[in-house]
C-alpha cells in the first residue's frame, strides 16, 4: 500500500475514527426508542451513521411515523448515551502515536464530523487533545452535509491546504463519499459498517485501525 501524493494535511472524521462512539450511540438509541415503545433495529440505525441529527429527526419521523415522540427519544438517548461513556474508554487504537506522528512531520490536522462542536471539543478536551486539532468543522459550520463534500473542502480551507493534498480518514459510507468528492486521498477504517464494493472503489485503502494509516504516512516520507 502506498499513497500516490505528498500529505499536507490529514482531515479526521470523528464518531468511529478518532472515538469509539457508533457503538454507544447505536445502544443509547435502540435502549430509548424501547423505553418509549418503539422497535428501533441496528440496521436503521447504522443507516443513519455519518448524518446530523436534523436530518436523521427526519428520517425517524418518516420511518415511525408523526406520532413518534421524537424529541423525547432524542433526549433520552441523549441521557443514556452519557451515562454509557462514562464506564468505557473512548478513544481509538493509534489516535495518539498518529497525532505524535504528524506533530513531529509538521502536517496539520482537522476533523470534518457530523457532530456539534460542544460534543467535538468535550471528546478532546476529555483526553487531553484540544489544541492538537488546528481546525474543526462541526455541525452548523456549512449548509450541506456529508455526503456532501463541503464539510471536507471547509476543514482543507481552514488548513490552507489543496484538498488533493489532505488524507481523510472515515469510517462511515457518507464519509467516503464526501471526501472522494472533494477531491481528496480517501482511507476508509471502518468502525460499524463494512466497505461495500462502491465505497471500496472511493477510497485509495481500506485499513483495520490507525495503526495502519500511521504506517502509510511514515512510509510515504522515506526517500524513495
Amino acid at each position: 500500500m502506498s499513497l500516490p501524493r505528498r500529505v499536507d494535511a490529514v482531515i479526521f472524521d470523528m464518531d468511529g475514527v478518532l472515538f469509539d462512539t457508533e457503538k454507544i450511540y447505536e445502544k443509547a438509541a435502540i435502549d430509548a426508542a424501547a423505553q418509549l415503545g418503539v422497535e428501533m433495529t441496528s440496521a436503521f440505525f447504522r443507516s443513519t451513521i455519518g448524518t446530523p441529527w436534523p436530518a436523521t429527526r427526519t428520517r425517524m419521523i418518516e420511518v415511525y411515523g408523526p406520532a413518534l415522540a421524537i424529541d423525547d427519544l432524542h433526549a433520552l438517548s441523549r441521557r443514556l448515551f452519557r451515562e454509557l461513556i462514562e464506564q468505557v474508554e473512548l478513544l481509538k487504537p493509534g489516535v495518539v502515536e498518529l497525532v505524535d506522528l504528524l506533530d513531529r512531520l509538521g502536517i496539520p490536522k482537522a476533523i470534518a464530523t457530523s457532530s456539534s462542536r460542544p460534543t467535538v471539543e468535550n471528546h478532546l478536551r476529555h483526553y487531553g487533545l484540544i489544541d492538537r486539532f488546528q481546525c474543526i468543522v462541526a455541525h452548523g459550520d456549512y449548509e450541506r452535509h456529508k455526503p456532501d463534500p463541503e464539510p471536507f473542502l471547509k476543514a482543507a480551507a481552514g488548513l490552507g491546504v489543496e484538498p488533493a493534498f489532505c488524507l481523510a480518514l472515515e469510517d462511515s459510507h457518507h464519509g467516503v463519499r464526501a471526501a472522494s468528492a472533494a477531491g481528496m486521498m480517501t482511507v476508509m477504517v471502518p468502525d460499524l459498517l463494512p466497505a461495500t464494493d462502491e465505497i471500496a472503489g472511493l477510497c485509495l485503502h481500506v485499513v483495520p485501525d490507525l495503526h495502519e494509516v500511521h504506517r502509510l504516512i511514515s512510509e510515504s516520507r522515506q526517500p524513495s
